[in-house]
């Protein structure tokens, strides 16, 4: 009875963690497009998250610093430049090009479009030496990529919704989420760095993620925004404050996001986050149907289930290749944008007896 009821807390204990996860995931792909239809300018949207997210991450880790007496890790100007920046550039870019291309797309295209990014990301993974070579070659890879490609233009075919320039964005944030996912486990599995924790990797991130994307919004939407009656030129305090008010709710989305995954991932392994993770995408295509009025036919839905088919796969690949090794670091995502999707770069889940005798060490390790 005591072994029965400790799966059955297990067990609650998952799908409340996963519950948590859908409810930032899924809220902040609804709450861009939101807000995408009454203010067109995402990289400034995107700014003001990356600030809120900072402040975030920094009152935490004071916060982690005065319960715990340790001092949080700091890095040095030069190693920071050096090990980070290219990390922080992959990401501002995915995440900009992310929000940039809600102006365009529904958000079935692009909960569709964005599920490509496992493909570059098991590209760069490879480029980068970060896959077994023994799966690599596993030929089911070739069914794989042809799965998720085959289903994304049966999705694509003869949509009554399509637009190509969201679609490049999407496609190219997907490209570039690639390389930003791999950098994100090269950068966080370097003991020497100590940004195990992903709220020490958020607060490192942010600020050059702000100054990459910067230029890029100066050049885009500085002009339109000054002449903006939305901020700049408002008539009454009320609507600012309003304006604010809705695009703070975005960042504390955002950093919500990346502390719900990475309880999921330190509870119970990338695994199950990938599991959760493509039946959030079906949860998203079915909620934008309702509630946006998002159309798709059944070739498209076809498509989707395809490309599914092919995610499913892949994550089976995955387990099966990795069963019986432990990992001697966990998969510690920082998504602070609103890219819906973690990649599979990491193995299986762990022996659960392992686990089970080092729940305890797991917490210490979230707070420390």
């Amino acid at each position: 009875m005591a072994g029965l009821g400790q799966l059955i807390c297990r067990a609650v204990r998952i799908v409340g963690l996963v519950l948590f996860y859908y409810v930032f995931s899924i809220g902040i792909t609804f709450y861009n497009k939101w807000l995408m239809k009454g203010f067109h300018f995402p990289l400034f949207m995107t700014l003001v998250h990356l600030t809120i997210i900072f402040c975030l991450s920094a009152l935490t880790r004071s916060a982690m610093q005065c319960w715990t007496g340790k001092p949080r890790v700091l890095l040095s100007w030069k190693t920071y430049m050096i090990k980070v920046a290219p990390t922080a550039l992959a990401t501002a870019l995915d995440i900009g090009l992310s929000n940039w291309s809600f102006l365009f797309i529904t958000i079935s295209l692009y909960t569709m479009t964005k599920s490509t990014a496992v493909l570059f990301i098991l590209f760069f993974s490879l480029v980068f030496k970060l896959e077994e070579p023994l799966f690599l070659q596993n030929p089911f890879l070739i069914v794989v990529v042809l799965l998720i490609a085959g289903g994304l233009f049966m999705f694509t075919y003869e949509s009554t919704e399509f637009n190509l320039e969201g679609f490049v964005m999407v496609l190219l944030a997907s490209f570039i989420g690639g390389i930003r996912w791999t950098l994100t486990q090269v950068l966080m599995q370097k003991a020497e760095l100590g940004l195990q924790n992903p709220v020490d990797t958020m607060f490192h991130l942010q600020p050059l993620m702000f100054m990459g994307l910067f230029p890029l919004f100066v050049f885009n939407e500085g002009l339109s925004l000054c002449s903006s009656e939305k901020l700049f030129r408002v008539g009454e305090v009320p609507p600012l404050l309003y304006s604010l008010l809705m695009l703070s709710a975005g960042g504390a989305l955002a950093f919500g996001l990346g502390f719900s995954e990475f309880l999921l991932v330190s509870r119970t392994s990338s695994l199950t986050l990938s599991i959760s993770g493509i039946f959030k995408e079906v949860c998203t295509l079915l909620l934008a149907a309702r509630l946006m009025g998002d159309k798709m036919t059944m070739v498209n839905w076809l498509g989707f289930a395809v490309c599914l088919s092919g995610i499913s796969l892949h994550v089976g690949l995955k387990a099966y290749y990795s069963k019986g090794k432990s990992q001697t670091l966990r998969q510690l995502p920082s998504k602070d944008g609103q890219d819906l999707e973690l990649p599979l770069l990491r193995h299986g889940e762990e022996d659960r007896e392992v686990e089970e005798t080092c729940d305890e060490d797991e917490e210490q390790e979230i707070l420390h």
